[in-house]
């Protein structure tokens, strides 16, 4: 596993991009698109103010709509984070349409951020759709702690850019930030280590990038698209790899139908437990991405832990 990019270097760029200044204006504003993103924001902005957050509570990047609040935000932000039209697809428009005078920074496209290619064979493709899934990168890039330490260090360029009288402040909060996500990351290897071998079938393909971080066994995904509900025959699939792989859990999530984890676990031996990926029932705020995490890392030691 290697370490996380070095806090000299994301430093030293933000140093090189707006120098330190030491009087204190007011904060830009800046509105960010998912949980974990906008947790990260806030960690950076401690102290000088808050962003605003697009997509609260249970909703899902993949499917929704802007609310005239939330679009009147937008249109008069001065900085957008966003991870990318693979994630947030319905904001491709808005952006275009609301966010003239701001900046707009999608974060996939971070220095130092590792993208995967989303996984389109065996257990994570669909045969209901005669093997045409979705190409492409996987979106879920927060899931590894690594690639949020990349997308903290372009977060903290461009807030000091656009406020470079509070440079050092947001320097400051990149440093506390990369060293909290580094004992993170340690913290969540040494706590999955016991388990990382156990298989485990999730609701759909959204963990890569935490299962290739901690050396999980992830054995397929029920759904291979949030916004493809899967047939039939695809549960008929999911249930015998199941029982061929003999995955101990299988894992829904809080924003879709729980009914189906109980259709492809029937007549085998796997647990039922939830995993989220952005933490739906979680205070928006500086510990949001932490607790996201911890909770991800917590949940599957729960189940795919041997008896006592």
């Amino acid at each position: 596993m290697t370490g996380l990019p070095p806090l000299r270097a994301l430093l030293g760029a933000l140093i090189l991009a707006v120098g330190w200044a030491g009087a204190l204006s007011a904060a830009p504003r800046v509105v960010v698109s998912v949980k974990p993103i906008h947790s990260l924001a806030a960690g950076l902005m401690e102290g000088l103010g808050a962003p605003g957050l697009l997509i609260e509570g249970g909703g899902s990047p993949h499917g929704t709509s802007l609310s005239p609040k939330k679009a009147q935000a937008l249109a008069r932000a001065d900085l957008v984070f966003w991870v990318g039209a693979g994630l947030e697809a319905f904001l491709t428009k808005p952006l275009a349409a609301l966010t003239r005078d701001a900046k707009v920074v999608t974060l996939s496209k971070s220095d130092g951020l590792a993208l995967l290619e989303t996984r389109q064979s065996g257990a994570w493709t669909d045969h209901d759709d005669h093997g045409e899934a979705d190409a492409g990168w996987d979106p879920h890039i927060w899931l590894d702690p690594q690639n949020a330490a990349a997308a903290v260090g372009a977060m903290a360029e461009a807030l000091a850019a656009a406020d470079p009288d509070n440079a050092a402040r947001y320097g400051a909060n990149l440093v506390r930030l990369v060293a909290r996500l580094a004992d993170l990351d340690r913290e969540l290897a040494d706590r999955l280590d016991p388990v990382k071998d156990r298989p485990y079938v999730v609701f759909h393909d959204a963990y890569q990038y935490f299962e290739r971080r901690y050396d999980l066994n992830a054995v397929g995904a029920i759904s291979l698209g949030p916004q493809r509900r899967p047939g039939a025959r695809r549960l008929s699939e999911v249930r015998r790899q199941i029982q061929a792989t003999g995955a101990l859990c299988v894992f829904a999530e809080p924003q879709f139908e729980p009914a189906l984890v109980a259709t492809v676990i029937e007549g085998t031996a796997a647990r039922a437990a939830v995993l989220d990926p952005l933490g739906a029932d979680l205070t928006p705020g500086p510990d949001a991405y932490f607790e996201l995490m911890r909770n991800l890392a917590g949940n599957l030691v729960e189940c795919l832990a041997p008896p006592d």
